[in-house]
């Protein structure tokens, strides 16, 4: 809002004596007949039972208030303010008759608009303190929430300041003799060359220091007491209204000359048509003005006169009944006023000629009945009543957000349910007296308008996703809403904005955005329940319907881990999981993108155990928030490992977002720690995984997996041996990906049989990856090389005394096998299951097993990681067996990952 009074021409200053005698009668009889409107508090079990016994009678109830004191005239007090008095007539005299009242209707229908959305949200359940902050929180999210909030905070502060200027001024231009300083700035009005006084600047700043240290008592104490002084402001304001449009009925018309005649048809006519022109910038009509006057900028200028629709909201905690005295009064005070300023646009246009309508600033005052004094009464009444409203609501609104601990450097602000928010009132009462001392605010007046259109355009788009998604919670009482007038309502916000000025309306979106960032970087995670997370899941559950149940594309394939966090319980129990297990889950996505899960299994009793497994849930979501990595934890509760992660494997996920990729860690301590139990868990998890059509990936050295900080060199080796869909080269070029693995080369080596011709197969493997798109260096290693190798005598001291520590455990197990079944009259029985063992085929297992490992000794000792096919568990063989298998594989490889494939490609040449 701009500095009023400046535009004062000719202000119109009476100097009799019972004029102001009149205006002291006016007050004093105001103050006597007001009193607030006070409504106890409604009962309730939960509140209506809490009787403290003090002195032997129960604690009174808290007061709060109505619709008319509660939220009308709030309302109507912050809406009708200096706008009317001193700019309405000069803007029917630019605009015409015909588009001030398309100017009236296009701001009126956006406030109305934001008036319904306000309604249906502030009618969807109970409200708390905080009016619009509230309830943009609760619909958009905390960070929007705020940011608006902080917005909308700081235009109510800065606009009491405005409005204290306002009544400051319009007081010393009336009473020159109230001047301190005796100084005065003078200005020539370049149509009718009269001198125009203003007040002194120093003048300004001391009244209006006084007078806002006045408002903030009044505020100090409390609501009660800001409810009985608002009537003795809102009442000379009515009053002055009612002696305007008497004035406009019993006008003289016998001096034509001045340029008023009266209720005219042929005014209304000539006033019609737009005149806009140049002016300077007091407002005055000036060829040579610097000032260009259309459309846009008398948006811009009128604005502020319909906003104040939030005055009711903002003490939402002060209220009987918030679901019906906020729309009623609410929306009564728009269309009361909007009404008004239609019916005023029609009477001033057949009032006055338009070079009266574009001189006289203070025409209301001219025509006022009986005495023009009673314009300036309702002047500073209006701009004071304004100024309280704003130094009311503001704090609360500064509370609302400091007590939803969402930004620990407003927790001084927070205040106890039902007190007064001392603290924010002297914070922005500081704000308020030093926007007073500048004096000059013009520069920032826009953005406080574009604050408080920000923060009805935040109402509108809340509206419109409540209404849009109309989730089981969306039941407002408030049945005349919906979506298409919300959205109407949020675009004519947008278009008002960019119509009063495409800079501040950038300037107002980026700090509102540095605000949401803040908040969003330096503020608490909190879960209100807003519509974004309502929306999330129903595009959740659209995308999860829209992907169906076939099978996923090669080209659409992502991996889904599902990580088994803590498999061989060797874990602290105060660690949830692995911490380089999540390292690892991050390597599987490229940039992040993906899901993964984490779960654990608890054995145990579902019923005894249920708190526990919560409990450790959240302890694992905690821990993968902790290591920055997108995942889902799940605890599941079973009598066995296996029994639950048979029941994880067969029902995780939904759709085709079920998760097919199984990692955990390989079982290195089994042997060391001996636990026998361990291999038959270990084969059996494989084997739900082959079943359930799951990749697996085996991790060994989990310990020394590097972090995203710890930079990788060498290379990354695959030893292809079985067709796996593309899955092992999908992993490695995921590898390259991160940052930890980004210095390395990609070797490929191909296990091939001694009669098989090694340049056509690299050959063949080239071309297959680079029609993959994938830059990796291929080398063919056959079985005579290996047989050279041996018989050079070069093979590993270390590969063949594991070879033969395999062998002898082997055969120590087989025998007390045997011996068990010739002691029982059973067949061979290993886990509690009949097996079958060919002691040919084991050597066999063994002896590749160590041909494998010798030959990624020989080729891969110093490679970032190294990874192989994971052979199958053979069918009958003891799953002790497997892990010796597994053990002779592993043996002095510090870094490798065992991958097995599924039925599925997940990668294609195809573009």
């Amino acid at each position: 809002m701009e500095d009023p009074c400046r535009y004062m021409n000719k202000p119109v200053v009476p100097r009799e004596n019972q004029n102001w005698n009149c205006l002291v009668l006016i007050l004093l009889l105001t103050f006597l007949v007001s009193r607030g409107e006070q409504v106890p508090a409604p009962s309730s079990p939960r509140d209506g039972d809490d009787v403290s016994i003090t002195l032997g009678r129960p604690k009174p109830a808290d007061l709060k208030f109505g619709t008319l004191m509660g939220v009308f005239v709030p309302c109507l007090q912050n809406i009708l303010g200096i706008i009317y008095y001193i700019r309405f007539s000069w803007i029917v005299g630019m605009a015409g008759i015909g588009e001030s009242l398309l100017l009236v209707s296009f701001c009126g229908l956006c406030t109305f608009l934001t008036g319904i959305s306000l309604s249906a949200i502030a009618t969807n359940g109970a409200m708390k303190g905080g009016g619009p902050y509230y309830l943009i929180g609760r619909a958009l999210g905390p960070e929007v929430g705020v940011s608006i909030g902080l917005c909308f905070f700081l235009g109510n502060a800065i606009a009491g300041a405005l409005y204290v200027l306002g009544a400051v001024e319009t007081f010393l231009k009336a009473v020159p003799a109230a001047g301190i300083f005796r100084e005065t700035v003078t200005n020539v009005n370049v149509t009718t060359f009269e001198r125009v006084e203003s007040p002194s600047p120093h003048d300004l700043q001391v009244y209006g220091i006084v007078v806002t240290i006045v408002l903030c008592f009044i505020v100090f104490g409390g609501v009660k007491m800001i409810n009985r002084v608002a009537p003795a402001f809102l009442i000379p304001v009515l009053f002055s209204l009612f002696c305007i449009f008497i004035g406009v009925f019993l006008t003289r018309k016998d001096n034509p000359a001045v340029g008023i005649t009266g209720l005219s048809l042929d005014t209304f006519k000539d006033n019609w048509g737009p005149g806009y022109q140049n002016t300077n910038e007091a407002g005055v009509p000036d060829p040579e003005g610097s000032v260009y006057w259309n459309f846009n900028a008398l948006v811009g200028l009128f604005f502020p006169a319909v906003t104040g629709i939030m005055a009711g909201s903002n003490r939402s905690a002060s209220l009987k009944d918030t679901q019906r005295s906020i729309p009623i009064g609410t929306l009564s005070a728009t269309l009361t006023t909007t009404v008004m300023y239609l019916v005023s646009v029609f009477l001033f246009g057949a009032l006055a000629t338009r070079k009266k309508l574009l001189a006289d600033r203070l025409l209301t005052a001219t025509i006022a009945w009986p005495f023009p004094v009673i314009v300036y009464v309702g002047i500073i009444l209006s701009t004071l009543g304004a100024a309280l409203q704003s130094l009311t609501g503001a704090p609360r609104l500064l509370a609302a957000i400091a007590n939803d601990d969402i930004l620990p450097i407003l927790n001084y602000f927070k205040v106890a349910d039902g007190n007064e928010p001392y603290i924010a009132t002297l914070f922005t009462a500081f704000i308020c007296i030093g926007c007073v001392v500048i004096g000059n605010l013009d520069l920032i007046t826009p953005t406080i308008t574009m604050f408080f259109l920000l923060c009805y355009c935040g109402v509108n788009l809340s509206c419109f996703l409540l209404d849009l998604l109309d989730a089981p919670s969306w039941r407002p009482r408030w049945k005349f809403h919906h979506w298409s007038l919300s959205l109407l309502g949020a675009s004519l916000c947008i278009v008002i904005m960019f119509l009063i000025s495409w800079a501040f309306t950038i300037v107002s979106l980026a700090l509102a955005s540095l605000i949401y960032y803040y908040v969003s970087l330096k503020g608490k995670a909190g879960d209100w329940g807003d519509g974004f997370k309502s929306a999330y899941f129903q595009l959740a559950l659209r995308s999860l319907r829209s992907l169906g149940a076939n099978q996923v594309h090669p080209k659409n394939w992502y991996p889904i881990p599902l990580v088994f966090c803590r498999p061989w319980g060797k874990l602290p129990e105060n660690v949830p999981c692995h911490p380089k297990l999540a390292d690892f889950a991050n390597c599987m996505k490229k940039k992040g993108r993906g899901m993964s899960i984490f779960f654990s299994i608890l054995d145990g009793d579902y019923h005894e155990c249920a708190e526990d497994a919560k409990t450790a849930c959240r302890q694992l979501a905690t821990y993968l928030d902790y290591k920055r990595c997108e995942g889902v934890a799940e605890i599941v509760v079973a009598p066995s490992m296996s029994e639950g992660f048979r029941g994880i494997v067969q029902t995780m996920g939904l759709g085709n977002l079920k998760p097919n990729i199984v990692v955990m860690r390989y079982p290195e301590i089994w042997r060391r720690e001996n636990l026998t139990e361990i291999p038959a868990t270990f084969v059996g998890i494989i084997n739900d995984c082959i079943v359930a059509n799951k990749a697996v990936v085996i991790v060994k050295g989990l310990d020394e997996w590097p972090n995203e900080y710890q930079r990788q060199y060498g290379s990354i080796d695959l030893y292809w041996i079985v067709r796996d869909g593309g899955l092992m080269l999908l992993l490695s070029q995921l590898l390259l990906t991160k940052e930890s693995f980004e210095s390395c080369k990609i070797q490929v080596f191909c296990i091939a049989e001694e009669d098989t011709d090694a340049e056509a197969l690299k050959a063949d493997v080239k071309k297959f990856l680079y029609d993959l798109r994938m830059q990796a260096e291929v080398i063919v290693v056959t079985m005579k090389s290996w047989d050279s190798q041996a018989e050079g005598g070069s093979q590993p001291d270390d590969s063949m005394e594991a070879f033969t520590g395999a062998q002898q455990r082997v055969a120590t197990y087989l025998a007390e096998m045997k011996a068990a079944a010739e002691k029982n009259g059973t067949p061979l029985m290993a886990d509690g299951k009949p097996v079958v063992v060919n002691e040919q085929q084991v050597e066999k297992f063994l002896y590749t097993t160590l041909k494998l490992n010798s030959t990624i000794l020989r080729y891969s000792r110093m490679a970032a990681v190294v990874l192989v096919s994971l052979p199958p568990p053979p069918v009958n063989h003891p799953a002790y067996f497997y892990m010796e298998y597994m053990d002779l594989l592993v043996e002095n490889v510090q870094r490798l990952l065992m991958v097995r494939g599924y039925r599925r490609d997940v990668v294609t040449l195809f573009t």
